[in-house]
């Protein structure tokens, strides 16, 4: 008959679960494991290998080989199980090629959402779960909430990171309550500061180490020569539009409901070569994104010029003077139900049925008080104040408090 304590022991490891680590070299990713085996998960690192071609990146900001080798010496300080996956053909298949065929149309991408989406909670998360995995875990600075329901049943919530100045909860917005299910954060209650304090504090080799910028997982690229790889460059011309000829500023006719309201806010800006004039050229008009300041290369003007639309059919960059330039700001966007997804599915709205939230269309904007209009056709985002650069192709994401509830690519 087992002692007491054989019985005691036997009951901890039957309930120790198994995390597979995202252990991506960096310090975030780091903590995340230390955090995890400190609470006595069996803990196993796998380092995603998406991205092989370095002739496109700046420097060696972000070389797959030495955050290979970080993580690596991680896993060994840690005493935890690691190995290596290439997933770069999928990466290709589902980020690279997606962004590619999104600027040919004139959108600009968010590859980081996407990559969040298609390679780390699908491609990689399947892969843990091969594994034996009871959950992944990534260092994201954000949440997981659980409300139990009255069958039993669990429904997830994506929250808010502690720390307002890394929340990283819009990389996450196109999550599902299946994937949440199988996901933990360990640094979501900590801030920055406190995540490096506990790196040092263990020897953990990325202590000090810079966060990775540029492309999730490619590293900081000339976007340019990136896209050229498939996009090639084509000469046009860049026409500066007056203030006084933006859209939206004259003519606004009369609406007989909030839906054609709505409709007529959220239609994309349309501009013509006579609405300006030809102040400089450029190579591309693919190349280019609404706000975008740098790379215009046109002097003698009293304030900057940015873009406030692109014509890849034409080859035309319309641009105006200045970030107050109306050209820039619109009230209302649109998502088409193709393109919509509800992280809270139980909180889907139906026709004609509005919800009052807080949105943003960009990383790190603050939340942006907004109205949700739900119609057969898709879901109209209308904010209180205007929004400047709404982009076609980004994503949108709402939230009810600090919780993330739902989100969309905008049309």
């Amino acid at each position: 008959m087992p002692s007491v304590n054989f019985v005691f022991l036997h009951i901890e490891l039957k309930k120790m679960k198994k995390v597979v680590v995202g252990l991506s070299g960096g310090v975030d990713s780091s903590v995340t494991a230390y955090l995890l085996k400190e609470q006595g998960y069996e803990v196993i690192g796998l380092f995603m290998k998406n991205w092989h071609d370095d002739s496109v990146t700046i420097s060696d900001e972000c070389p797959w080989l030495e955050d290979s080798n970080d993580a690596l010496i991680v896993a060994e300080k840690l005493g935890i199980p690691f190995q290596t996956v290439d997933l770069s053909e999928q990466y290709k298949e589902r980020i690279v090629d997606y962004m590619f065929h999104e600027y040919e149309k004139g959108r600009t991408p968010n590859p980081d959402v996407l990559c969040n989406r298609e390679i780390k909670f699908d491609v990689f998360m399947k892969i843990a779960l091969q594994l034996g995995a009871d959950y992944v875990a990534t260092g994201h600075y954000c949440r997981k909430g659980t409300i139990i329901n009255q069958d039993g049943s669990e429904t997830y919530q994506l929250l808010t990171g502690v720390d307002g100045n890394k929340d990283q909860s819009y990389f996450l917005c196109q999550l599902s309550q299946g994937q949440l299910a199988k996901t933990l954060f360990p640094i979501g209650e900590l801030t920055k500061p406190e995540v490096r304090k506990i790196a040092a504090i263990s020897n953990l080799i990325t202590a000090d180490k810079k966060d990775s910028q540029g492309l999730c997982f490619i590293g900081k690229v000339r976007l340019p020569d990136f896209l050229q790889q498939k996009l090639k460059p084509k000469k046009g011309v860049i026409v500066e539009v007056p203030s006084s000829l933006a859209h939206y500023q004259t003519n606004v006719p009369k609406f007989d409901s909030k839906k054609e309201e709505l409709a007529y806010y959220a239609i994309k800006p349309t501009y013509h070569v006579e609405d300006g004039r030809v102040v400089g050229e450029h190579q591309g008009a693919h190349y280019f994104t609404k706000g975008q300041r740098k790379g215009l290369h046109v002097g003698g003007t009293k304030e900057p010029l940015f873009v406030i639309d692109t014509d890849v059919e034409d080859n035309i960059i319309y641009t105006g003077q200045g970030k107050s330039h109306p050209g820039l700001y619109r009230r209302t966007l649109f998502v088409s139900n193709e393109e919509l997804h509800w992280v809270r599915t139980d909180l889907t709205l139906k026709a004609d049925e509005t919800m009052e939230v807080l949105a943003r269309i960009r990383y790190r904007q603050p939340l942006q008080k907004a109205t949700l209009y739900q119609t057969e056709a898709g879901l109209y985002v209308d904010f209180e104040e205007k929004q400047s650069a709404i982009t076609e192709g980004q994503f949108v994401a709402w939230y009810l408090e600090d919780e993330l509830i739902g989100s969309g690519v905008i049309s």
